[in-house]
């Protein structure tokens, strides 16, 4: 991260995307028991850096809770009217009035539902002001948001480089906050269930430090690695990777992704690698030895072997692969391979220990030995 980063200001517990949809999940379930009791719901706010993915993890949890969803991004707003609405003369009995028709993006019908207010303090000051009262009344004027809705900004820090507007206290103490960050695990785990390329993967497991960059982010990174997917072959179609990177990344990153392919990490024994081999005699030649010859030298290569411990634990536990008795068989033999470390050991057998298709690890003989060190 770069050093411009240091005054950034945030409000909130810095959390990762699992943590952020248990506090979000926790809110929205209060300000349901809230509503019911005819008291005030709590807005929430979620900083963090441009590309983090705060706007994808509240898409993602109202897809995955099935709530409706309404967007908004009031740095487009050019006058109240985009908030309030327009007006419109009304004649009822006989009497005249102006009344305001919601604009169309009002949600009408009941939830449950997220409003989500994107990028909220890229709004000039006048809108924001305009949106402290549907921060606390979940209303305005004009409108008011139906039963069971709820609303969620996100915002960029204040106190660097961003083009934002502060929000004062009075805004501030009117939203529940929270902050969220860049977790390299938590990022594996979300990359191995959305199908995004696997040696991309790989990438960021070995190079964690620089994803959160400038212009590197893991938003710019998702897009470099959609458009390498389909290249087959990525040290022979080197130039035209770079071009691709260099179109989206920081220079470090670029030199590291270099790097990454040259020494040829982007081909490491994968998950489906692991677990699809015939037999032990199978796993030993194929396997065993593959990895022990980038590993185990005389400087041991931890940090590969971490990397393929993370992959397989996620591809198991994460996509909610059925293992088959060979495939279960062949775990075993990779838990058992005599240059892991068992500190390692013991964080994979207590992540495949608390699994449903993988609890019965524990149950071996051989490795329970190992992580009680008698063997």
């Amino acid at each position: 991260m770069s050093s411009k980063n240091l005054n950034l200001i945030y409000y909130g517990t810095k959390v990762n995307t699992l943590e952020l949809q248990q506090f979000v999940k926790h809110i929205i379930e209060t300000n349901q028991n809230l509503e019911e009791n005819n008291l005030r719901k709590n807005a929430i706010c979620i900083w963090g850096e441009h590309g983090i993915g705060k706007t994808q993890t509240i898409e993602k949890f109202a897809y995955d809770n099935g709530f409706k969803f309404a967007y908004i991004a009031p740095a487009q707003f050019e006058e109240m009217g985009d908030l309030l609405g327009m007006p419109q003369i009304q004649n009822e009995n006989n009497k005249k009035a102006t009344a305001f028709v919601p604009p169309d993006w009002v949600p009408k019908e009941e939830g449950p539902g997220i409003l989500l207010i994107d990028d909220a303090n890229r709004a000039d000051d006048r809108i924001l002001r305009g949106i402290m009262q549907l921060l606390q009344n979940y209303e305005l004027v004009s409108w008011k948001l139906p039963k069971k809705w709820h609303i969620i900004l996100t915002a960029n820090p204040d106190g660097g480089d961003y083009s934002v507007t502060p929000m004062d206290f009075a805004m501030l103490t009117r939203m529940l906050h929270i902050t969220l960050t860049f977790d390299v695990k938590a990022w594996a785990k979300w990359a191995e269930n959305n199908n995004i390329d696997s040696r991309g993967i790989n990438f960021v497991l070995s190079y964690p430090e620089i994803i959160t960059g400038e212009r590197t982010t893991p938003r710019t990174l998702v897009q470099f690695l959609d458009n390498i997917k389909r290249i087959t072959d990525l040290k022979k179609d080197l130039p035209l990777v770079k071009m691709l990177a260099d179109a989206c990344l920081d220079n470090n990153t670029v030199a590291a992704f270099i790097s990454f392919i040259n020494q040829d990490l982007n081909k490491l024994v994968s998950p489906e690698d692991i677990l699809n081999v015939k037999d032990k005699k199978d796993f030993d030649t194929n396997i065993y030895e593959k990895i022990k010859k980038i590993v185990d030298k005389e400087t041991k290569r931890l940090d590969i072997l971490s990397v393929i411990c993370t992959r397989l634990s996620n591809y198991v536990t994460v996509k909610n692969h059925k293992l088959k008795k060979n495939e279960l068989d062949n775990l075993k033999s990779f838990l058992l391979m005599d240059f892991m470390p068992n500190d390692m050991r013991l964080i994979m057998a207590q992540e495949f220990s608390s699994h449903q298709n993988t609890k019965d690890i524990m149950s071996d003989v051989n490795i329970g030995k190992l992580l009680l060190g008698k063997m």
